[in-house]
């Protein structure tokens, strides 16, 4: 059965695995990911100590893009032990009536994470078009001049992004803005303007991503 996985962050219930009964023991998280991303890429790892009333131990939340995989480890890994002594409960999280999640940006390293999972290394390409200061530098005072707002500097990028084996092109523009911290240092606006500039290729090469849509065939 085929799932589309988009360049976002995963919603859906049917992504996400619940796993308990963890013993206490150092890299918990690590052991986690090595052990769960062997089924498909993971969003995110988050351990949480169990209530008092549920007794000493751990439990997880395992964000998944594919609902698909998150099936595939559930089954494979519910009741085993894994990485410790005793056997781990794995389950998909049920749905809470009533709640919706936004679907968010993906960040451009994630987005990146993603595409040379399942596009492979060699099978995207991205680059910038233009990057350009578009900030004023001016620092307006209110009408009594009692508050001055800090002076920021933006940048505006535009970017491409080349699926080179399917023919496809998208592009994303996108706004950076940073706060020049300390106006008295004469480093102190390179160092906005370098953030500023991180800020706009990162969020053009998210908006680039989001344009696509991966259709993934069902494993087994």
């Amino acid at each position: 059965m085929a799932e589309v996985v988009e360049f976002r962050v995963p919603t859906g219930s049917a992504r996400n695995l619940l796993v308990w009964g963890l013993e206490p023991q150092p890299g918990l998280e690590h052991s986690l990911f090595s052990a769960f991303s062997r089924f498909g890429p993971l969003y995110s790892v988050r351990v949480h100590r169990n209530a008092v009333v549920a007794g000493p131990g751990y439990y997880a939340i395992i964000k998944f893009y594919s609902a698909g995989d998150a099936s595939r480890a559930q089954r494979a890994c519910n009741g085993q032990s894994l990485f410790q002594k005793s056997p781990l409960k794995v389950c998909v999280c049920t749905k809470q009536k009533g709640f919706q999640e936004q679907a968010l940006a993906l960040n451009s390293n994630k987005c990146q994470e993603l595409a040379n999972h399942y596009l492979g290394f060699n099978g995207w390409s991205s680059r910038i078009i233009t990057l350009q200061n578009v900030s004023g530098f001016e620092c307006e005072n209110e009408e009594l001049g009692e508050t001055l707002q800090k002076p920021s500097v933006k940048y505006l990028c535009a970017a491409e992004m080349t699926l080179p084996h399917h023919g496809l092109r998208t592009r994303g523009v996108a706004l950076g803005e940073a706060d020049v911290e300390d106006t008295e240092d004469p480093l102190g606006l390179v160092t906005a303007s370098r953030r500023a500039q991180k800020l706009a290729v990162g969020k053009a090469l998210s908006s680039a991503f989001q344009k696509i849509l991966l259709v993934v065939l069902g494993k087994g």
